[in-house]
């Protein structure tokens, strides 16, 4: 948990970033499109579609981008000849990588991808070399001065959460899919501010980086995959400590 969590922390502070560069509105389009494309345009009868549209909104995604890209992925709009990808692969110290990606020319996005990982020091791998170690997932980061453990405990499991564990000065908040809303609405209502809030692919194990070098090289591999246009979500069973994270320039 502790690596995927550090992880996490760091693509909140990029998010910001990216959504201010319109970079982050573009992705989330793409899932928009994709989940329309799936389960129709009707959030309340498409879950997909509605995590989306939450997604969205969470990055003050203006209203009519949102149903742009409705509109795209039901046939009304041209523009979502979009397929979902997963490309999986590892990176330094034998450590696991998983890339969700929405693309519309998948031979061009592999030759992308491919070369992102030469450039980390990794190697893109076959379908399936990685995907069963990790498990699809909530995630909820929320810090720990927001409340406390005990409390917490009670409000994750009132809701369905699986597992409350303390990661530094934050608490991480696991969840099936299933229960992600139910989850959200809870601590929603109790005033709660998550750093994190999302659905995600976490770990089974982890790698423990305890080089300073291969740590930056993990990293700086995350960091060109998730800034990919084409890339939804990546994830990694990296665990770094923090002596070693803290010296991560």
């Amino acid at each position: 948990m502790a690596g995927h969590s550090h992880w996490a922390g760091i693509k909140h502070k990029k998010a910001l970033i990216d959504a201010k560069r319109g970079k982050l509105w573009s992705k989330l389009a793409k899932a928009i499109i994709v989940a329309a494309k799936m389960g129709g345009g009707d959030p309340d009868a498409n879950l997909r579609l509605r995590y989306a549209i939450d997604d969205a909104k969470a990055v003050s995604m203006p209203k009519d981008n949102i149903q742009r890209a409705i509109k795209r992925g039901t046939g009304e709009l041209d523009g979502g000849n979009l397929e979902s990808v997963v490309y999986e692969g590892y990176g330094v110290g034998g450590t696991a990588v998983f890339c969700e990606v929405l693309t519309d020319n998948r031979n061009r996005t592999a030759a992308e991808i491919r070369k992102i990982f030469e450039l980390g020091d990794g190697k893109l791998g076959s379908s399936g070399c990685v995907a069963w170690m990790f498990d699809s997932k909530g995630l909820f980061l929320i810090p720990a001065d927001q409340i406390d453990e005990e409390k917490l405990l009670e409000l994750a499991l009132e809701a369905g959460a699986d597992d409350v564990k303390q990661d530094g000065d934050k608490f991480a908040v696991t969840c099936d899919p299933a229960v992600f809303r139910d989850v959200a609405k809870i601590f929603a209502d109790a005033g709660l501010t998550p750093e994190v809030s999302e659905i995600t692919r976490l770990p089974q194990n982890t790698v423990d980086i305890n080089d300073l070098e291969a740590a930056q090289k993990i990293l700086k591999l995350m960091e060109r995959l998730d800034d990919h246009e084409d890339v939804q979500n990546v994830s990694s069973n990296f665990n770094i400590p923090d002596e070693i994270m803290a010296q991560v320039g």
